[in-house]
């Protein structure tokens, strides 16, 4: 193991042990990076979260973008459904099993092709190209371009923390045309392993220089929110249609989340009375 890796392991486990207790706010530096700075407490003295971590696919853009090409491949626009599911599903096994890293959009291309296996349809290269071509161009859900307006102006810090590359994501939100609200775009790319892995959440908090319960994972997947909330890390629900609050929280003492809202307005209202 090299200094270099030995150095950032142990930042890393620092990180970890930190749990809730408080290691400070941001500040932006010159250098784009960012500085520490007092965390914010509750009346309480429970650290107050100040920036609000937003997962970006189905979350903020919408996949049923990708649908014209399952019905053409399938006859069933619906199978998009099936594809993430198994495309999550994938990722969380290459993780818990230790295996190779693959980045997701590579994945996502490998999962279609076991999918057509399944299904017994020949999966062709002009069908992969458009599966890209839809990814990169999915549009934002119609409420979220006012939901991040209404979080943006109350004083929360926004990043987009994904199972996607930095770049893809980047590409995503500015042809979305919401790329604007957010100051960074973190990937699972820099600890290559893919969420709920506890790993991501704690990079998200090393990046940012603050500890995990100073930021809010916000979701439409309840599997990204569990992740977050297993390291300390609040939680918002969007429980937009197909999802919905997790049978585990019937579970004692297993935590809710802070926030469910059908729609992102709905969520950062509740934010926004919680912890503004």
């Amino acid at each position: 193991m090299t200094d270099d890796v030995r150095s950032s392991a142990l930042r890393r486990k620092l990180l970890a042990g930190l749990g809730a207790a408080a290691i400070g706010g941001v500040m932006a530096s010159a250098v784009g990076r960012a500085a520490p700075a007092p965390a914010q407490e509750s009346e309480r003295g429970a650290e107050v979260p100040t920036i609000l971590a937003f997962e970006v696919n189905d979350s903020l853009l919408d996949i049923r973008h990708l649908a014209p090409l399952f019905e053409r491949l399938f006859g069933d626009a619906k199978l998009v459904n099936e594809w993430y599911t198994q495309l999550i599903l994938h990722s969380e096994a290459i993780t818990l099993a230790g295996g190779p890293y693959v980045p997701f959009f590579n994945l996502s291309e490998a999962v279609l092709e076991w999918m057509g296996s399944s299904h017994g349809v020949s999966i062709q290269q002009a069908d992969i190209v458009e599966l890209g071509k839809r990814a990169a161009t999915m549009p934002a859900h119609s409420d979220v371009p006012v939901g991040l307006k209404q979080l943006k102006d109350a004083g929360f810090r926004l990043v987009t923390l994904s199972n996607s590359p930095q770049s893809v994501q980047i590409a995503q939100l500015g042809h979305a045309g919401i790329d604007g609200f957010f100051e960074r775009s973190l990937s699972v790319d820099l600890v290559r392993r893919f969420k709920p892995a506890p790993q991501v959440y704690h990079m998200a908090a090393e990046e940012l220089f603050v500890s995990t319960a100073a930021i809010c994972m916000v979701s439409t997947h309840v599997w990204d929110n569990l992740g977050a909330q297993n390291v300390g890390c609040p939680v918002a629900l969007i429980a937009r249609p197909g999802n919905a609050p997790s049978p585990a929280l019937a579970v004692p003492g297993w935590p809710a989340p802070a926030v469910v809202g059908p729609d992102l307005p709905s969520v950062a209202a509740q934010l926004i009375k919680l912890w503004r």
